[in-house]
C-alpha cells in the first residue's frame, strides 16, 4: 500500500477531527464540549487537534461553515411556486426570503442530544470585543446584500437597507428564540409579517454626513496583476477582474463601508469587496459562515442575472490586498483603488476610501448631489 504524502495525512487528520467534533458538539453543545474528548473520539492527541484548529471556537465555526457550504451546493431559485422566477414585487420577494431563512429553525420535538449544530446558533460564541465588532459589521454587510436583492425587484431607484435591517432583526430574533424557547412563534406567521414590512415607509435615504469631508483619492498610473483563483462568495463562481471598476479592501471592523462603493459607483463599474482579517481561523470563519448563509437563501429568491450585487471575496490570505499594493492588513483596514483600462488609476486609504476612488476624476459637486439619493 502506497504511503500517504504529508498533505494527504494532514487532510485525513483534519477530517477525523471534524467528524469527531461534530459528534461531540451534537451531543453536548458548544459550551460543554471538550477538546480532550474530541481528540479521544478521533483517536488523536490533543496536540493533533490544535495543530489543525487553534481553538475550540475555530473548530466549531469550521463545522458550521462546512454545513452551510454543503447545504448551498444544490439550491436554485425557489419562491414557493415550483422553482419559477419570483414575482417582481418587493413584498413577495421579502416574504420568500423570510420563508427560506426560517426553513432551518429547529422543530419543537428536537432535543439538544443528537441534534446537528445549528449554523445560526452563535449564542455565547463571541463575547470578546473583536468578535462582537465583526459580528455587528458582517450583519451590516448582510443587510446591504439583502437590500440590493430587494432593490433589484423595483423599477424605481430606492434604498432598501433599513427595510433589510428590519427583516433581519425579525428572522434573527426567531433564530434566537428557537434556541432559548423552542416552538415559540409560527414560521408562517413570521414570513407573512416580513412580507408586510415592505409596506412601511421608512424614509430610507443615502447621505452619510462624513462623505463631503473625505480626503480625495490620489491619482496614479500603476500597473497591477489580478490574483488568480479567487471566488465570488455571492455567486460561488470565479471572480473575473474587469479592466474598469473599484476594488475595496475592508477589514472585518469596517464592512459597513462596502455601501459607499456601491452607491457611488458609475454606470458599468464593477465593485469588488475584498474582506480581510487578522484572525482567519475565527473571525474569518465567522464572516464566511454568515455570508454563506444569507447568500444561499438569496440565490433561491432572486435570479443572479437580475441581482446587481458586487463581487465579494473573502481574502483570508490578503492576495487582493497585496496585488493592489496594501502590504499590511487588519480588522480596521479600509483602502480602495479604481482600475481603468487594466491599470490602477486612483488610490485612497482610511475612512471613505471606497467612496473616494469611486468618484475619482469626477467633479465633487456632481457626485455630492448624487450622494443624497
Amino acid at each position: 500500500m502506497a504511503r500517504l504524502t504529508r498533505a494527504q495525512q494532514q487532510e485525513r487528520t483534519r477530517a477525523a477531527v471534524l467528524a469527531a467534533a461534530r459528534e461531540e458538539f451534537a451531543e453536548r453543545g458548544y459550551t460543554d464540549a471538550k477538546v480532550d474528548r474530541i481528540a479521544e473520539r478521533a483517536e488523536l492527541t490533543r496536540g493533533a487537534v490544535y495543530s489543525n484548529f487553534p481553538s475550540k471556537r475555530a473548530l466549531y465555526l469550521a463545522i458550521l461553515t462546512d454545513s452551510i457550504e454543503h447545504a448551498g451546493t444544490d439550491t436554485g431559485a425557489d419562491t414557493g411556486t415550483g422553482g419559477a422566477a419570483p414575482s417582481p414585487g418587493l413584498a413577495d420577494t421579502l416574504g420568500a426570503f423570510a420563508r427560506i431563512w426560517l426553513e432551518r429553525l429547529p422543530l419543537t420535538s428536537d432535543t439538544p442530544s443528537g441534534q446537528k449544530p445549528q449554523p445560526r446558533s452563535l449564542a455565547g460564541l463571541f463575547e470578546d470585543e473583536p468578535g462582537r465588532t465583526a459580528l455587528a459589521q458582517v450583519t451590516r454587510l448582510e443587510a446591504l446584500l439583502l437590500a440590493l436583492a430587494l432593490e433589484s425587484r423595483e423599477p424605481q431607484e430606492a434604498r432598501r437597507v433599513r427595510l433589510a435591517e428590519l427583516a433581519l432583526t425579525l428572522v434573527n430574533g426567531a433564530d434566537h428564540l428557537a434556541d432559548t424557547a423552542p416552538g415559540f412563534g409560527d414560521p408562517f406567521d413570521l414570513a407573512r409579517a416580513c412580507r408586510h414590512l415592505a409596506g412601511l415607509d421608512l424614509a430610507d435615504t443615502w447621505n452619510p454626513p462624513h462623505l463631503p469631508y473625505i480626503t480625495p483619492a490620489h491619482l496614479v498610473q500603476d500597473d497591477w496583476e489580478p490574483p488568480a483563483e479567487m471566488t465570488d462568495h455571492i455567486t460561488g463562481r470565479p471572480v473575473g477582474f474587469e479592466p474598469d471598476g473599484v476594488i475595496a479592501v475592508l477589514g472585518t471592523g469596517r464592512l459597513e463601508a462596502a455601501e459607499e462603493a456601491v452607491r457611488a459607483a458609475r454606470p458599468g463599474d464593477r465593485i469588488t469587496v475584498a474582506v480581510v482579517t487578522s484572525d482567519p481561523a475565527e473571525v474569518g470563519r465567522l464572516v464566511r459562515l454568515r455570508i454563506g448563509d444569507i447568500t444561499s437563501c438569496l440565490r433561491r429568491v432572486v435570479p443572479e442575472d437580475s441581482w446587481p450585487a458586487p463581487h465579494l471575496v473573502l481574502d483570508d490570505g490578503a492576495a487582493i490586498a497585496s496585488a493592489i499594493g496594501i502590504p499590511d492588513v487588519g480588522d480596521s483596514t479600509e483602502a480602495a483603488v479604481r482600475v481603468q483600462a487594466g491599470r490602477i488609476f486612483a488610490r485612497a486609504h482610511g475612512r471613505g476610501a471606497a467612496y473616494a476612488v469611486a468618484i475619482a476624476g469626477e467633479t465633487t459637486t456632481a457626485r455630492t448631489g448624487e450622494a443624497g439619493r
